[in-house]
């Protein structure tokens, strides 16, 4: 289950390569024998409005210490969305941390549920090539997507580049899964450290 401890120690991670530091302050502890695909999500509060600032992780069973550690560091500073984070945002930022599971391949592009299921999809892109694309499984819910405004903005997010029809949906070979996320906020942090 994530905790809050994951994502505390996240941010160790993050104010220790800010302060040019290899190994965090704090030893956040916390049970690191189990393995999970996973995601660190990074959002900074813009006028009271949170807006992502990275989010990368990995569909390949990691355990938690090395992979929160890894992928604290590449959503912070190697998202290509954004320039890398600054120490001058770290107070107005908020971590969460999803770790993946029950994946299961579906038939169907349409056979999830939204705010249940995150959603991976292949498909081949116009020249023929493998490509790959997931949501969360908050997304489509914050966003208030339908199914098949969802899989069409995960098209575009994996390069498709022409037009979307219903040929092209029925092809997406889809994964669902579903998550279990913890959120800290840096004033959370701050208090438990």
């Amino acid at each position: 289950m994530a905790t809050k401890q994951h994502c505390a120690y996240c941010f160790d991670v993050l104010i220790a390569k800010l302060n040019g530091t290899t190994e965090p302050k704090h030893t956040q502890r916390f049970d690191d024998t189990q393995e999970y695909p996973l995601f660190v999500t990074w959002n900074k509060s813009v006028r009271g409005e949170n807006r992502l600032r990275g989010c990368i992780g990995n569909f390949s069973a990691m355990r938690l210490e090395s992979g929160l550690r890894e992928y604290a560091m590449t959503s912070a500073f190697h998202d290509t969305r954004f320039r890398p984070i600054a120490s001058s945002e770290l107070t107005r930022l908020s971590c969460s941390v999803s770790l993946l599971t029950d994946f299961e391949e579906t038939v169907d592009y349409l056979d999830w549920d939204i705010g249940t299921h995150g959603v991976w999809i292949e498909f081949c892109n116009e020249r023929g090539r493998l490509q790959t694309a997931t949501f969360l499984p908050e997304i489509a819910k914050d966003q208030e997507w339908t199914k098949i405004q969802t899989i069409d903005h995960l098209l575009r997010k994996g390069g498709y580049e022409l037009t979307i029809t219903q040929e092209m949906r029925r092809s997406v070979k889809l994964t669902r899964y579903q998550s279990q996320k913890a959120h800290l906020s840096y004033e959370e942090y701050a208090e438990m450290c």
